[in-house]
């Protein structure tokens, strides 16, 4: 029988964009999701808009629209950036719903029946510029517990520490920049010490990280408080039952927001979401969610979800910030990098690669090194994983199209085979950043592996066609092996290869059997390099753009600048290569067809040089080519760069060569 899971992430809040701190907690939960799928579960992943509170009220009415206007306009946004990262969720819904009010309602009033429900008079902020009681957030001043200042109302981030504004050291309201007065209002509390005993018991059970649990021990040993769930009108969101002008605080309802969301896709796929949510379920539950917010998802979620006759988190996954070079997210840095940025210079699958190789099982701050991020990339998925196919792919199109029907080396299949239990234990575990060296060591021992037998050499002598198709073929089955193993992180380019391939790649155990004796579809690339000066461009802060209208007197200026920068030179990226095999292209007078060494990586290249070369003549030479062009499509197949050459009055060209000693992949200066 299957694992039936139900998989949820922090809920992004409907006040502004994305991050990329925000996809980072979504694509570690989506590949969890789907290697758990590829592994035979039965996982659903739900997420949803977190729409109610003070800050949506406020842009609303500083927007002169409606808060429901505000939060389906930003919610569209944040659908649109997650299907731009591949964020699988099965539903995606808002907090602002009938369903989350369905479970609010339902839980509360089991909460009251129970008997954990309390109202007592609270002396509370009020800004009396604005007119409205100010809730934690919105009160900021000294933290009374280490002197940290400018902290918020509720919690210190500079000691963690938890209070209430009232406790603060000169405090201000964020509305108006005044101080707050006192005033009384009753609210109502949710018990949270009488639970103190099961918390204790369920940290126990392993539901936390070490650190976590770490931290929990300090606040059981500072005492559980009641916690207050009320907050005073105006407000937006949920009034709550039998207390006309008091509202939910939305720290209530946000995480009963993922049991809304579920309720609607059970509602779509005819489910019983009690299988999921009674207290004795069979099913397993998990939440994915950053540091800040384990306060209320360790301590104050699992104690409203078993108070109100509901079953715990099987675990919460807590995972640390997101640094950009080493700095906080910053709009004046220019390091504040929005989820839309990153998708328009960038394709998403890049950055969820380097996500998984930095991404491990603990809390530890992940930093996005923009240089490490451009060499890691195009080392990993391009110089390694995409390589083997690219390389392999011509040899097999030369010998007919069809892999071999044996493998030449099964003990090395089974070598990269018998990984697939080591990597799953690692994915099942979080610790991607493991599995992804696991399985770059293999994608080492792949591209050795063509090296050491090449192919290319093998090629130049007919009768070693049988070994040339063999050596081949185990290197794309190798390469299938690899790519099923990173299809969680790379689902695009898995879809992709698995078209190459002709086979399905959605199954942990299709890799049991290599795949001999079948057709392979034309190769076309999987990936492609990330340019540097793109990728620089994210942390660029924006500039204001002033345009000046020219004057309808001036002239154009057409002519081509006589002279360059050295800035324009140094966006060629010019490397010696080796041509390792060479062929005319069929159909063309000009064109030849290269196989071109760039020290591990091999590139496929037309080049209009056949009136002056044949193929066997320019076979072992060492040419210079541009590595970054970006990939032609033609008639023929793809050109992935270009190589030199010079041209006399004739029309002869003449291949720019380096002396001796030069090694493929060097680069020229």
């Amino acid at each position: 029988m299957s694992r039936k899971i139900l998989v949820t992430s922090a809920l992004p809040y409907a006040n502004g964009p994305l991050h990329l701190g925000h996809i980072i907690e979504h694509v570690q939960t989506d590949i969890w999701v789907r290697f758990q799928r590829m592994r035979g579960a039965d996982c659903i992943y739900v997420c949803a808009e977190d729409t109610h509170g003070t800050p949506i009220m406020i842009k609303a009415q500083a927007e002169g629209i409606s808060p429901e206007a505000l939060i389906a306009r930003v919610a569209d946004e944040h659908r649109a950036d997650f299907k731009g990262f591949i964020i699988g969720h099965d539903h995606f819904h808002s907090t602002h719903s009938s369903e989350n009010r369905h479970y609010t309602d339902l839980m509360f009033e089991r909460l009251r029946a129970a008997g954990h429900i309390t109202t007592r008079s609270v002396r509370q902020a009020y800004d009396e510029s604005a007119g409205m009681f100010l809730p934690d957030r919105y009160v900021r001043g000294g933290c009374p517990k280490c002197g940290a200042a400018d902290q918020y109302g509720d919690s210190c981030e500079a000691c963690g520490a938890t209070y209430s504004p009232a406790d603060l050291l000169d405090p201000t309201s964020t509305l108006s920049g005044t101080k707050p007065v006192w005033r009384e209002s009753e609210h109502i509390f949710f018990a949270l010490g009488r639970f103190e005993t099961m918390l204790r018991e369920w940290v126990a059970s392993g539901s936390l990280q070490e650190s976590v649990r770490a931290k929990l021990d300090e606040w059981f040993a500072a005492g559980l408080q009641d916690w207050d769930i009320s907050r005073d009108a105006p407000y937006f969101g949920f009034e709550i039952p039998g207390f006309p002008g008091k509202y939910f605080y939305v720290w209530f309802d946000a995480p009963i927001g993922y049991l809304g969301s579920f309720k609607a896709l059970c509602e779509k796929r005819g489910l019983d979401p009690d299988e999921y949510l009674r207290a004795d379920s069979k099913t397993e539950l998990y939440h994915f969610i950053g540091k800040d917010i384990s306060y209320f998802h360790t301590l104050f979620w699992p104690a409203v979800l078993h108070g109100s006759g509901m079953r715990r988190p099987t675990a919460v996954f807590v995972h640390g910030f997101l640094t950009v070079d080493g700095q906080k997210m910053s709009k004046s840095r220019g390091t504040f990098v929005t989820a839309a940025r990153y998708l328009e210079l960038l394709p998403p699958e890049p950055l969820r690669y380097y996500f998984a190789a930095k991404l491990g099982p603990g809390v530890d701050d992940i930093d996005l090194a923009l240089e490490d991020f451009t060499a890691r990339v195009n080392s990993d998925i391009v110089g390694k994983l995409v390589n083997i196919a690219s390389r392999c792919a011509g040899f097999i199109a030369r010998g007919g199209g069809t892999l071999a029907a044996r493998l030449p080396d099964p003990a090395l299949y089974a070598e990269f085979t018998a990984a697939a239990e080591r990597v799953a234990t690692l994915y099942d575990a979080r610790d991607y950043s493991a599995a992804m060296r696991e399985i770059m060591l293999l994608a080492d021992r792949a591209n050795q592996y063509v090296d050491t037998h090449k192919p290319w050499a093998l090629a130049k002598d007919p009768t070693q066609a049988d070994n040339v198709l063999a050596v081949a073929t185990q290197g794309i089955n190798l390469f299938r092996v690899l790519m099923v193993y990173l299809a969680p992180v790379l689902p695009q380019i898995a879809c992709k290869a698995a078209g190459f391939l002709g086979t399905s790649l959605s199954r942990w155990d299709e890799i049991a059997t290599p795949l001999l004796g079948t057709p392979l579809a034309p190769y076309e690339p999987l990936a492609l390099r990330v340019d540097p000066a793109v990728v620089a461009k994210l942390i660029e802060p924006t500039a204001t753009k002033t345009v000046v209208a020219a004057k309808k007197s001036e002239p154009k200026m057409t002519e081509t600048p006589s002279t360059i920068a050295i800035d324009d030179f140094a966006k060629l990226d010019l490397r010696i290569a080796k041509v390792v095999a060479a062929s005319a292209v069929e159909g063309s007078e000009k064109l030849l067809q290269l196989t071109l060494d760039l020290g591990g990586e091999t590139r496929n290249v037309f080049s209009g040089i056949r009136g002056s070369y044949t193929p066997e003549s320019v076979i072992g030479r060492n040419v210079v080519m541009v590595a970054n062009l970006a990939p032609r499509k033609m008639r023929f197949g793809v050109s992935e760069g270009m190589v030199l050459c010079a041209a006399d009055e004739s029309g002869r060209v003449y291949l720019l060569g380096a002396d001796e000693g030069a090694a493929p992949g060097m680069r020229v200066s």
